[in-house]
């Protein structure tokens, strides 16, 4: 479409020095309340602003990725509705699926697989292949989480070729085709603040340990107070927030 599409694809030429893909697909508007995000409107939020949390219609900053995931949670031609409502809870879906794949590499293959994951990457390449249905893949990809989970928490098996095609699936789908990258944290303010939550747990589990029950609950307790989430496991402990 003259002149947007054509400017994009010779500002992409230039910046590489060959063209960069055969096709170009446009995603539909991002509106606001149903209104189309424009300047002209005075309802347009920069990239800037999504990345600082400095805009009255957020209540946080949001990363790269949450914002990608949250695009890629709408099919192409569908307008998106924005609200930062949506957009927490578009974190908090990548958080879960970056999880389950965390939890995917250390899993230990079992002799045989009891779970079903035979359709996964059939459902995902027939999803891609639908125009690009997005929505769809990811929704396999939450369904293929769930089984992931469930034998993480030893209530499933998974054998090694199983194993490595379900690693196979999320690499390929969740990374190479729709984007998503691990963002690694460098600040050293926050791994401060991690390491101090560790040892708060570790805390408790010597506090269970000695059964001091007291001492045990009013960590968890107040720690949960404060919006953490803590789960026991025969490893230790997670938390999450």
């Amino acid at each position: 479409m003259f002149p947007h599409h054509e400017c994009e694809i010779a500002q992409s030429t230039v910046a590489l020095g060959h063209e960069s893909v055969k096709y170009w697909v446009h995603n539909n508007m991002v509106t606001i309340g149903g209104q189309k995000m424009g300047k002209s409107l005075g309802n347009f939020i920069t990239l800037e602003e999504f990345f600082t949390g400095n805009h009255k219609l957020l209540t946080q900053p949001f990363s790269p990725m949450t914002i990608r995931f949250f695009i890629l949670q709408a099919h192409y031609r569908s307008t998106l509705d924005f609200s930062s409502e949506a957009l927490v809870a578009s974190q908090k879906g990548l958080e879960r699926l970056l999880e389950a794949y965390e939890r995917l590499q250390k899993i230990a293959p079992a002799n045989e697989t009891n779970v079903e994951i035979a359709y996964l990457r059939k459902k995902c390449e027939e999803a891609m292949n639908d125009d690009l249905n997005t929505p769809i893949v990811i929704s396999h990809l939450f369904d293929a989480a769930k089984i992931i989970n469930t034998i993480y928490d030893g209530n499933g098996k998974i054998s090694a070729e199983d194993l490595n095609e379900l690693k196979a699936v999320f690499d390929l789908y969740l990374f190479d085709i729709l984007g998503i990258k691990t963002e690694q944290e460098t600040s050293q303010t926050l791994e401060g603040y991690k390491k101090a939550v560790d040892l708060l747990l570790n805390m408790r589990l010597e506090a269970k340990q000695n059964k001091n029950w007291t001492l045990s609950d009013k960590i968890r307790n107040e720690l949960a107070s404060y919006g953490f989430n803590i789960k026991d496991t025969k490893d230790g402990f997670e938390w999450s927030l």
